[in-house]
């Protein structure tokens, strides 16, 4: 059966303070009132590359501050060493990737097989990214089993978000370590392979 499809609001970072002191204003907690986690605000430019794509829950109670700021999390080491940025950057840093032509995004998962879809599809419909880069196979097959296709191996994609071609990555968390992701050792050959298809000849 396909995932169905929702839509949440985003959390802004003041949002995101206030929940955690208890301040929140009536307008506030009417948005949130069936959600318990914050959502990141969404990290996009001008004519982005790349929009890099995870997946937040409504269903957690972890908090988070930045992207991919879980300790054990390779993503910003993986970006790096592919060649897309020039330096290493951090989670802390992660304000700063529109100016590299990158964004930062997630899928966002509100319940039971149960994703706000129509709402990421509007905004890399608006933003009109060269590619959408899910960073897991998990994110990746949520949305390929909401569009009616098939679970997706990493690489390209054989579908489009919203006419952007999508690429799917290996996960970037600690608990995703293995010796071979789809055939290759190790995630940062497929990392350099879209930074090779998304890198201006």
């Amino acid at each position: 059966m396909a995932a169905r499809i929702a839509s949440v609001g985003r959390v802004t970072v003041s949002e995101r303070r206030s929940i955690r002191s208890g301040t929140r204003s009536s307008s506030q907690q009417t948005r949130r009132q069936t959600d318990h986690v914050e959502v990141l605000p969404d990290i996009v430019g001008p004519e982005p590359r790349i929009v890099f794509c995870g997946m937040a829950s409504v269903l957690s109670t972890k908090l988070r501050d930045h992207y991919y700021e879980t300790p054990g999390n390779n993503f910003w080491e993986m970006l790096h060493q592919s060649g897309l940025t020039d330096r290493r950057l951090g989670p802390e840093d992660d304000g700063s990737v529109p100016e590299l032509g990158l964004g930062l995004t997630d899928l966002v998962h509100t319940g039971a097989s149960t994703y706000a879809l129509d709402e990421l599809t509007a905004k890399v419909r608006s933003w009109e990214p060269e590619w959408v880069a899910f960073t897991s196979k998990t994110t990746a097959y949520a949305v390929a089993r909401s569009l009616g296709e098939r679970r997706p191996g990493l690489g390209p994609a054989s579908w489009e978000l919203a006419g952007t071609a999508v690429f799917v990555l290996p996960g970037t968390s600690g608990a995703n370590r293995r010796h071979d992701y789809d055939g290759r050792v190790g995630r940062l050959p497929w990392w350099r392979d879209l930074a090779m298809l998304a890198t201006p000849s």
